[in-house]
């Protein structure tokens, strides 16, 4: 796909959805477990034949000082027969309020990416953090603690313990639209020059109270990939969503 006209459609695709973010009727919260499933197709065919699929299911609930998010993921990409994404990713977190600001939580992590030969990695890890801001519309937190990696990248096992850095933002633009940012790195405390770095960039708006459109953009990053793969890997990935 053309750079110029990739940045253009990103672009459009993030204006259309802060349009819609500031026209849409509001929705009302249902209360208990918030789950969504979100499902993008792109298809080409003709001086190029590419396939993109992607898959995802998340789910959270809030209660009073106590907070569960969960979620899983698949995608699946090829142009002129070759496979270009092949990852499959899956997530637990929680965190519990010890005051207003500050809590603590655990958080686990599984990954797998054909493309990057990483055949499994496994991340898991306390942490202990704090929200800088924390209001019915805007939250802003910041987390520390230690992380056991373990994974099998270009046909070699290996394990090690990190530190996890951990940043996330929400900001709710209306009752339907939202915006939120995360990033995280985690370097090998014994060699910081092996660490894994993950940002991602989204906007939601609602169609109506069961649809909604999301743009997402991510970036991870492994500063010791497998032999003859990039340390970067980036996508954009438009997805219709379900709520339940």
């Amino acid at each position: 796909m053309n750079l110029k006209f990739s940045k253009r459609w990103v672009a459009a695709s993030f204006a259309v959805l802060t349009l819609l973010a500031n026209t849409t009727q509001a929705v009302d919260k249902k209360e208990g477990w918030d789950t969504s499933l979100a499902v993008g197709f792109n298809l080409t065919s003709g001086n190029s034949d590419t396939l993109l699929a992607t898959v995802r299911i998340n789910t959270e609930r809030e209660w009073e000082k106590d907070i569960w998010r969960l979620g899983a993921g698949a995608a699946l990409g090829k142009s002129e027969g070759d496979t270009t994404t092949e990852r499959a990713d899956a997530g637990a977190e929680y965190q519990h309020l010890f005051t207003e600001r500050v809590y603590g939580g655990l958080r686990a992590d599984a990954l797998h990416d054909g493309t990057a030969d990483l055949s499994y990695r496994f991340t898991v890890g306390p942490s202990v953090g704090y929200y800088f801001i924390k209001t019915d519309l805007t939250r802003l937190s910041g987390e520390i603690g230690p992380s056991f990696v373990a994974e099998r990248i270009g046909g070699e096992n290996s394990s090690y313990c990190a530190l996890r850095l951990g940043e996330r933002f929400d900001r709710k633009l209306s009752a339907t639209a939202k915006v939120w940012q995360t990033l995280e790195v985690l370097p090998q405390i014994d060699d910081f020059d092996n660490y894994l770095a993950n940002f991602e960039v989204g906007i939601e708006a609602a169609l109506n109270n069961k649809l909604s459109l999301r743009v997402v953009f991510q970036d991870k990053y492994d500063n010791q990939p497998a032999a003859g793969k990039k340390h970067n890997d980036m996508a954009v990935i438009s997805s219709l969503v379900y709520k339940f």
